[in-house]
């Protein structure tokens, strides 16, 4: 008698962190690309032009746009991802992610359709917002999932790396476009790397696709413990644990003060730093973290996630001041200095740890809405930080020194946070999001 086995899904930590790596850097080429033409070019191109400042918080608002989607992306697509499966959603975040960078490549501008071009512009900006509110969780999720123990940090961590690397390629094709001619840049210019995305998708979609689904969702999926409504059970059984996430997820603060807000303040009349030079400070402090990410997320695994993720946002916020008065000072050799501190070093403490710590602190059937939901507060404070940073800075040399406090206190905020949560390294993934009572009497999660 023949037995016919159940064609189960395997471990594939390698591949998973390949796809969370070409995903995430897929989102975040497109953000970066779509904050460094917020900074230096929508406002010259998509608004009005009778008070450039107004135009430059117009342009940094929309960029703040797409955060206000992520909520909405977050419940919608970590509830199809907690049902049907991590690896379909995530597919359908690519597509979604890719379409509307490349439809923002070929937007007409204000002068050819006036008020129309900036409509269109928070249209596009929304659907990018949207998709990127289910890509960190599920990416997060698939490759925890997939993850070996005790090197479940390390694996994860490359959603992170991701978001280095693509930050980093935005920045290699935005640098030559940025030193064109104003003319060819206002009119042609600014659209290459908006149109250069599509390489990307294309990449991570086929990667995506040859990728099995999680072992965890099959068992799940067989044991018929599957949540009908993800988002309403995680808010009864986890509140304290979303609201955490909320806190933590402040951490992106300083990354979109740091190259957004950043950019705009040094290229600035007030400062006056080339904008080329700019971007290669962020090019260089944001490239070091491809290294710094997996290390020290390594470090996580061997130490507990709690005592890297406090270090990082203390460190972040000492030298958030350092970065900024460095810039003030418009010495390069400084401004280099502090941002390698800040982002590569500290920052990248925060950055590599919290695709799993975030991700471990919710039980498997609500894993990625846990996640997609819990986030989506801090990231909707980091969207808008850029435009709310150029609105309170003050004027003259010290001029950055609002800008740094607000940045202070989120970090405050994240790092106390992440200080109150339960250390989860060393916890098995079967036993992730359990209660202590649950843990000790072997009950499964419902």
């Amino acid at each position: 008698m023949s037995v016919v086995a159940h064609d189960t899904p395997r471990q594939m930590p390698r591949k998973a962190a390949l796809a969370a790596f070409l995903g995430s850097a897929l989102e975040y080429y497109d953000f970066f690309i779509y904050g460094s033409a917020a900074a230096l070019v929508f406002g010259t191109i998509f608004f009005p032009q009778g008070d450039p400042a107004v135009a430059t918080i117009g342009a940094l608002a929309t960029f703040g746009v797409g955060y206000v989607a992520r909520p909405l992306g977050g419940i919608v697509l970590g509830h199809f991802g907690d049902k049907l499966g991590r690896k379909k959603i995530l597919l359908i975040t690519l597509v979604i992610m890719g379409t509307a960078s490349l439809a923002i490549g070929f937007l007409p501008t204000f002068g050819q359709i006036g008020y129309w071009a900036p409509a269109l512009l928070v249209l596009c900006r929304l659907a990018q917002g949207f998709s990127a509110g289910g890509e960190a969780a599920g990416a997060s999720s698939l490759t925890l999932e997939h993850s070996p123990e005790g090197r479940r940090g390390f694996f994860t961590s490359f959603t992170m790396t991701g978001y280095a690397a693509g930050m980093v390629l935005a920045t290699l094709v935005f640098i030559p476009v940025a030193s064109l001619p104003a003319e060819a840049l206002y009119s042609w210019g600014w659209r290459v790397p908006f149109w250069f995305s599509i390489v990307v998708l294309v990449v991570a979609y086929w990667v995506r696709s040859k990728l099995d689904e999680t072992p965890v969702f099959a068992d799940a999926k067989e044991a018929d413990e599957v949540s009908k409504v993800p988002a309403l059970r995680v808010l009864r059984t986890q509140p304290l644990d979303l609201l955490r996430v909320a806190f933590c997820a402040l951490f992106a603060v300083t990354q979109t003060v740091f190259t957004v807000f950043g950019l705009a303040y040094a290229t600035s009349e007030h400062v006056g730093i080339d904008r080329t030079t700019m971007l290669w400070v962020q090019t260089v402090a944001i490239g070091g973290s491809i290294v710094a990410i997996p290390l020290l997320a390594r470090l996580s695994d061997r130490v507990g996630r709690r005592p890297v993720w406090v270090t990082g946002a203390v460190g972040c916020l000492g030298t958030v001041f350092l970065y900024f008065w460095a810039i003030s000072t418009a010495n390069i050799a400084l401004v280099f200095v502090g941002a390698i501190l800040h982002m590569t070093l500290f920052y990248s403490m925060l950055n590599g740890l919290w695709p799993s710590f975030f991700t471990e602190m919710f039980a498997a059937p609500v894993r990625y809405t846990g996640f997609a939901i819990g986030t989506q507060v801090g990231f909707l404070v980091a969207g808008f930080a850029p435009a709310i940073g150029y609105a309170i800075q003050g004027t003259g040399a010290d001029g950055w020194v609002p800008v740094a406090v607000m940045t202070s206190i989120c970090l405050a905020l994240c790092g106390a946070a992440g200080f109150s949560a339960r250390e989860t390294a060393f916890t098995r993934l079967g036993e992730l999001g359990r209660t202590r009572a649950e843990r000790a009497a072997a009950v499964p999660v419902r």
